[in-house]
């Protein structure tokens, strides 16, 4: 019998696609609900694929509508989505000591997005050594107020579920129905969650470079200042982009709602710094709200819009077309304006197929936040800013939402089931699924023609 091979371009949507199947499946068992009835298929799936997906959007409560057994479903879901199908199911083959084929090894480079194949296996088991120490620290953190609050044993589940929804930037929790409002003067809870959500979107790669650069300091009595500027160049972007994009989000948003009577008029200033602050890091992709997002004003959602559509970082659990994608595209533009051939970065020259891609990547997710957009505002007849922030909040995995997301038509909310998908395993994956092979073009030269732009 012959066997099937299938390209790592089509498996790893079709291994989202699976998760997300078998996902719905078991949140229709009625035990997976607080009422013990069987929930419909669209309910299901639309929870299913938000869990999958790390995004946050849902159309009914995490806490109320889902059992033990239902909350734990969405759990494992948005732990298996936040590290990825084909990490996952890797890391279980280590487990089970399996050997790894070469086309094994290329899958998972393919799903980390990393084209290197030495010392992959090594780099998996750090990222997962590294993933289970730090939403266990959170969740222990978190058990400092959600145990006395709620109980020993529903303050534990609260404490790792939400450990895990914020590191993997799911932006789903178990508390209650209002997200971070009801603790938006706690700077302790605010601080675990922010601090969960960048270590999520800055990377593994950056997290490894950034600890070996610690212990090469410490061993050679290096000062912080000269290690950070020794980093390799892709942390050392990371680095810079997220903190300038995290700054920029605060003082917008601040500036915005400081006289805003629907989110932040009537709190004490260092209340609206440290709402901004966590407005700004939640646009990054993590969903988690602390002033109700229906009340923003048009110049928050301005810079959310950008912020979300950006994301986080490469090799992350956050989504968006990343920081390094971002700031390349723009790099692009600037070189060209400055009458530069090649575009550098830290004196390391960036190749043109990587700003090639950057550029696709960037047109094909502009591309489908403008057609899925239409789409809602076509289906729901709802205004604009309320139908760009859904989608772009779908698309990039978000998962904040202006109080549209449980008022959606069954239409609206397919189109976000599908945005959300997209979304996770990237518009360019899907894109270069349905054209694979169109590459053969590539062996004839053309004569060059003569165009005009600008």
């Amino acid at each position: 019998m012959k066997r099937i091979r299938i390209s790592p371009v089509h498996l790893i949507p079709v291994s989202f696609l699976i998760t997300i199947v078998v996902g719905t499946l078991l949140l229709m068992i009625p035990a997976a609900t607080v009422v013990g009835k069987t929930t419909d298929f669209l309910t299901a799936a639309f929870t299913s694929t938000t869990s999958v997906c790390v995004t946050g959007l849902v159309v009914v409560d995490t806490y109320a509508q889902w059992s033990a057994f239902g909350q734990g479903v969405i759990l494992v879901l948005a732990q298996i989505g936040g590290l990825g199908v084909v990490a996952v199911g890797s890391m279980l083959m280590i487990i089970g000591r399996k050997k790894f084929s070469l086309g094994d090894r290329l899958l998972l480079g393919d799903s980390l997005n990393i084209e290197k194949n030495r010392g992959l296996i090594r780099f998996l088991k750090r990222i997962f050594k590294g993933v289970f120490f730090v939403e266990l620290t959170g969740a222990l953190l978190y058990a400092v107020k959600f145990v006395p609050l709620l109980g020993l044993e529903r303050g534990l589940w609260a404490s790792l579920f939400q450990s895990v929804s914020a590191f993997c930037n799911a932006g789903m929790d178990v508390v209650g129905p209002n997200s971070m409002i009801d603790f938006n003067g706690s700077y302790y809870l605010m601080g675990v969650t922010m601090v969960l959500i960048i270590l999520g979107g800055l990377g593994f790669v950056v997290w490894f470079d950034v600890l070996d650069g610690i212990r090469s300091a410490v061993k050679n009595r290096i000062s912080p200042g000269r290690m950070l500027r020794h980093l390799p160049e892709h942390s050392k972007l990371v680095l810079i982009v997220t903190l300038v994009l995290l700054a920029a989000g605060t003082l917008v948003v601040f500036v915005s709602e400081y006289d805003n009577p629907a989110t932040m008029a009537g709190m004490p200033l260092p209340k609206k710094l440290l709402n901004s602050l966590f407005q700004s890091v939640t646009f990054r992709t993590a969903g988690f709200a602390s002033v109700p997002q229906d009340g923003l004003t048009e110049s928050s959602c301005l810079i959310g819009y950008v912020l979300m559509f950006i994301g986080g970082s490469p090799v992350g659990t956050a989504g968006g077309v990343k920081t390094v994608t971002a700031f390349l595209v723009f790099m692009n533009a600037v070189s060209y304006i400055r009458g530069r051939k090649e575009n550098v970065i830290f004196h390391k020259r960036v190749s043109e197929e990587l700003m090639r891609k950057a550029a696709a990547v960037v047109f094909v997710s502009i591309s489908m936040v403008f057609v899925m957009t239409l789409l809602l505002m076509a289906s729901d007849g709802i205004s604009m800013t309320d139908a760009l922030y859904e989608e772009v909040s779908a698309l990039a995995t978000v998962g904040l939402s202006r109080g549209l997301t449980p008022r959606l038509s069954t239409i609206g909310r397919v189109i976000v089931i599908i945005s959300m998908y997209l979304g996770r395993i990237g518009p360019i994956s899907m894109a270069i699924f349905f054209t694979k092979g169109a590459g053969l073009d590539n062996k004839v030269k053309h004569a060059e023609g003569t165009f005009y732009v600008g």
